[in-house]
């Protein structure tokens, strides 16, 4: 193996591809329709970066193989494809005056898609590539989406996260499909906080031609859905899971402001604004029984 590089320049370099390609792997906290990244051999999960790397590459499976596990299937790689690394933690001991020490050394390998692969025989393939989990709705979370009186429609079963202001609906993809409930809460408040712009609302959308582009309009109004999406959470208790994926999301945005904190300021007193709204239009239904 080639450790001649800088591994960790390499991996900076590969988050780096992600995000110019559009594609926030830390914002994506759910599968895409086919199963958490697996290796097929070992049936283990990939964690960590890698987790969020392969995710991110959107292949149509979520099985990968390495070189050698191919060959030792029978199969081999489609001509032209093209492999993705991972990296992993390797231990190393040194014996220093009798006394052991332990040295955590990065490494990485290549590994493919099992929709790169042709080849290797149907008993060694799953019958099944859906990997969801069971979901465990959150009450608290559950209560204050019920309760919102004016609030858009809800529908799953999508690939992405999005609210769509035409129909005034929030598209999400199925709860089971996310990594963990706190993912989901998240990336739901996020688009309620996104509804709370309609005209019907606050109107917030509207101020669309106050900016100097529409593109620096769309990025604010992400910082404001991020920012009070993770006000949601920490409401809720559950920063603790959400809160570094919420900072990754809206520090790229800043990027787009080259890092003026001012934007962000506005944004918070926005976002604020949007919680503020959502609390404050909670219906609770009367469960008194005597009437």
């Amino acid at each position: 193996m080639n450790n001649s590089f800088d591994i960790y320049e390499m991996v900076n370099n590969l988050i780096i591809e992600r995000l110019e390609s559009g594609i926030i792997p830390w914002r994506m906290p759910w599968k895409t329709g086919i199963g958490f990244p697996r290796n097929l051999v070992s049936k283990r999960a990939y964690t960590g970066f890698n987790f969020f790397y392969l995710l991110s590459l959107q292949f149509s499976s979520p099985w990968f193989l390495t070189w050698n596990q191919i060959q030792d299937l029978g199969g081999k790689v489609v001509k032209g494809s093209k492999s993705s690394r991972v990296v992993f933690w390797k231990i190393l001991e040194f014996d220093d005056s009798g006394s052991k020490t332990e040295i955590p050394y990065l490494q990485y390998y290549n590994v493919f898609n099992l929709s790169q692969v042709e080849g290797i025989d149907k008993k060694h393939l799953p019958e099944s590539s859906e990997l969801e989990h069971d979901f465990n709705p959150i009450s608290d979370a559950e209560r204050i989406v019920e309760f919102w009186c004016d609030a858009p429609v809800i529908r799953q079963g999508y690939d992405q996260a999005c609210y769509v202001p035409l129909n005034d609906e929030v598209r999400m993809p199925d709860p089971k499909s996310f990594i963990q409930e706190e993912y989901y809460y998240s990336t739901l408040f996020h688009e309620l906080v996104h509804a709370t712009g309609n005209y019907k609302r606050i109107g917030r959308h509207a101020q669309i031609k106050d900016h100097q582009s529409v593109y620096q309009h769309y990025s604010q109004e992400e910082l404001v859905a991020e920012l009070g999406a993770a006000y949601f959470c920490a409401m809720l208790g559950i920063e603790q899971v959400t809160i570094e994926n919420n900072a990754a999301y809206i520090q790229n945005w800043l990027k787009t402001f080259r890092n003026d904190r001012r934007i962000l300021v506005t944004a918070s007193s926005q976002a604020q604004r949007a919680v503020d709204y959502i609390m404050s239009h909670q219906k609770v239904p009367d469960t008194d029984t005597t009437k």
